[in-house]
């Protein structure tokens, strides 16, 4: 009981129940991602549902535990990673077929079931849910960092 993560989050109970479904919840994020162009869903909300996961962690085990799973300059980088995809992908239909983010990468009709020849839609609903799972984290670690602050629960660390 020495632990110093110990006192941070929820009681012992909830951090048990997190324990077995924020992976669940990440993988159905995951599979609402890629599969959003067969099924209603796509980046924005298997993002969220992504999202869910860390914020999971983030309440119910304390933002120490949640800055080990995810920290956030690996959040802010695969923001990053996510916005520049998708706009890489917008910009190279103005290159290959002369409009931003216009279908360049085309297949035949009985192929579309398949994630790799479905056109452009799959690699731009991955990049679009990094973007949404790492914002909806950053913003929820910003406003529980604001909220300590303010509370004055720091202790005297220096917020990052």
């Amino acid at each position: 009981m020495n632990d110093p993560r110990g006192a941070e989050g929820m009681s012992l109970i909830v951090k048990t129940a997190c324990s077995w479904v924020k992976g669940f919840i990440l993988l159905y994020g995951i599979h609402i991602i890629l599969y959003g162009h067969l099924t209603p869903g796509g980046g924005f909300s298997g993002g969220v549902i992504a999202a869910a996961a860390f914020v999971l962690i983030l309440l119910a085990e304390g933002e120490r535990t949640a800055l080990d799973t995810l920290t956030k300059k690996a959040a802010s980088t695969l923001d990053c990673i996510g916005v520049l995809s998708f706009l890489v992908i917008a910009g190279l239909g103005v290159v290959l077929a002369g409009a931003f983010f216009v279908n360049f990468w085309t297949t035949p009709e009985d192929a579309r079931l398949s994630l790799l020849s479905s056109g452009i839609i799959p690699p731009s609903n991955i990049g679009i849910g990094l973007k949404v799972c790492s914002s909806l984290y950053l913003v929820l670690l910003i406003l529980t960092a604001q909220r300590l602050i303010s509370s004055g629960d720091r202790n005297g660390e220096e917020v990052t």
